[in-house]
């Protein structure tokens, strides 16, 4: 943030998506194919879908070290889990 020497009040600088080892961050806009499980009572199948990042990860350390998971909120504010992956960036 700046400050001008005439005005006490900061005025926000815009930053760039930072820079960081991880495909994806909270708040990015994405698609791809969500994640069923495997299971043998499933009645989900995996469909298409575009969205905002929610949450990275499991959030348990090494839960993800196989599969790198992300959850996706819908526009209809449902969430999906989809593989980091299965998911891009959309240019926006």
């Amino acid at each position: 943030m700046t400050t001008p020497r005439n005005n006490p009040t900061p005025t926000p600088t815009p930053n760039p998506r930072p820079r960081t080892d991880a495909p994806f961050l909270v708040g990015d806009r994405v698609k791809g194919t969500s994640y069923v499980p495997p299971g043998p009572h499933r009645r989900e199948a995996p469909e298409n879908f575009e969205g905002v990042v929610v949450q990275v990860g499991s959030g348990y350390a090494g839960v993800d070290a196989e599969q790198a998971f992300l959850w996706v909120k819908l526009k209809d504010h449902t969430e999906r889990q989809a593989l980091v992956a299965d998911t891009e960036l959309v240019e926006e």
